[in-house]
């Protein structure tokens, strides 16, 4: 059996953040031709989509785990570009659900892009988020990319370089932690969190998103692997359903969301990362409660000042100084 013979703390800091070595040096326009190939393909993650959620576990690590069916799902998603200063992009992705004639909205997962970031928040285990440095030596010519969760507290966090192998192009993460997804969370399971590679790369239809988990469980105080999973979010390119929704929601609620999303930037900054309670259904704490204030925005039963305000309330209340 793999086994991984350190504590919770020392295992995350031990994991090797780079399998690969520093970027060969390019002169101007060969870097200048990459960075701008790398923004394409981050860009042409937005837009509308059929969305296909694929996760399989595949090889148990513990002789007393037996491995759970695999689960396809899937949905509509918009993907709006809602920032870009050519070194940042930020992409909103929002979920739209057909509930037999009546359409049903969830703000979704937010994804974010920095090139040669000093500095990535990553999960640190529960409840968690740190400050990661990168490595000076392995900023050169590399894109992070940090995960956000429906309410814009944070996810995971990792970095990586866009390359080309087999005519194809794809980033490809360091290895990263990060914790349950709801899929898991509602069981109850024996594992905790994944470690994790994360792959994105464009389609002939769209793009997809591979991902590469291994299960992890604290037994008698350590973590150890107990199950591979393999997850494969396919977007295709797809237009039939109500599009209009989701842009309507956003343009109601973008202004309340920027600045819960500068609320979190400001806890991360001053409380050293960021400290949250996870929950089962909602991913954390604070969820349902920002969630509901931009409903209440949208319905025109709160302004969005007053909105921004309880969020922001709602956001200190629940988070705490990291050590």
């Amino acid at each position: 059996m793999i086994r991984i013979l350190l504590t919770t703390v020392a295992l995350l800091a031990a994991v090797p953040a780079h399998a690969d070595g520093p970027l060969p040096k390019r002169d101007a326009a060969a870097e200048r031709a990459a960075f701008e190939a790398d923004r394409a393909d981050i860009l042409a993650m937005a837009g509308t989509f059929k969305v296909k959620f694929d996760m399989q576990e595949t090889t148990p690590w513990r002789t007393d785990y037996t491995p759970i069916p695999a689960k396809v799902s899937g949905g509509n998603e918009v993907v709006r570009v809602i920032e870009d200063t050519g070194r940042k992009i930020s992409l909103q992705h929002i979920l739209v659900i057909d509930t037999g004639g009546k359409t049903m909205l969830v703000k979704h997962w937010r994804q974010d892009w920095e090139y040669e970031p000093a500095r990535v928040l990553v999960y640190a285990g529960p409840d968690t988020w740190k400050w990661e440095a990168v490595p000076e030596r392995m900023r050169a010519g590399r894109w992070s990319q940090t995960v956000y969760q429906v309410d814009d507290s944070p996810r995971y966090g990792g970095w990586g370089q866009w390359t080309t192998e087999g005519g194809l192009r794809r980033w490809r993460s360091n290895w990263t932690w990060r914790p349950l997804a709801r899929r898991d969370a509602v069981r109850s399971p024996v594992y905790d969190r994944y470690l994790s590679i994360n792959r994105h790369q464009k389609s002939p239809t769209g793009w997809v998103h591979w991902q590469d988990n291994i299960k992890m469980g604290e037994f008698a105080g350590e973590l150890e692997p107990v199950v591979q999973e393999s997850v494969l979010n396919t977007y295709t390119t797809y237009d039939a359903y109500d599009v209009k929704a989701a842009d309507t929601y956003w343009a109601a609620t973008k202004g309340f969301w920027a600045a819960v999303r500068a609320a979190w930037a400001s806890v991360a900054e001053t409380k050293n990362g960021i400290h949250v309670m996870e929950e089962a259904d909602h991913g954390s704490s604070t969820a349902n409660a920002l969630l509901k204030l931009a409903d209440a925005v949208q319905a025109g039963t709160a302004t969005e000042a007053d909105a921004i305000a309880k969020g922001r309330r709602i956001i200190d209340d629940a988070t705490k100084p990291v050590a």
